[in-house]
């Protein structure tokens, strides 16, 4: 019996970080499905389930923070895990009070992310808060 690949939402309004992170997640046989705005990222979650949420803090129609938000009103359960350049604990702690269990800086090694993502969707607890910088 083969088990069905994970499957994660990634929102990234960066092209290219959005494929390089798509092709690292899919060589860890991940299934990724991406947008690049909120709005794609609301009708692609509303669409389908997904086993982690991975969002920008920064799209071109708003905030992550907003996505997540919008998001934890008709899925409470599934992982948060923003992926972004904004560095400073304030961001941290503005992500996870929006309703996201971790919180990953960019840039950081390929290893750390698929770390943490792995973390996430196999965390026995959804209440579990991971920071990494």
């Amino acid at each position: 019996m083969q088990l069905r690949n994970r499957r994660i939402l990634y929102v990234e309004d960066h092209a290219d970080t959005r494929e390089l992170v798509t092709i690292i997640l899919s060589q860890k046989d991940y299934d990724v499905i991406s947008g690049s705005t909120i709005e794609a990222g609301l009708h692609l979650a509303r669409s389908g389930r997904f086993d982690l949420y991975l969002l920008d803090s920064w799209l071109p129609d708003g905030s992550g923070l907003d996505l997540c938000k919008q998001i934890r009103e008709f899925d409470p359960l599934t992982p948060i895990l923003f992926y972004s350049a904004a560095a400073y604990d304030a961001d941290r702690e503005d992500a996870l009070k929006s309703g996201a269990q971790g919180y990953l800086i960019k840039p950081s090694h390929t290893s750390e992310l698929c770390s943490l993502v792995s973390a996430l969707i196999d965390a026995p607890c959804r209440e579990l808060a991971v920071t990494h910088g």
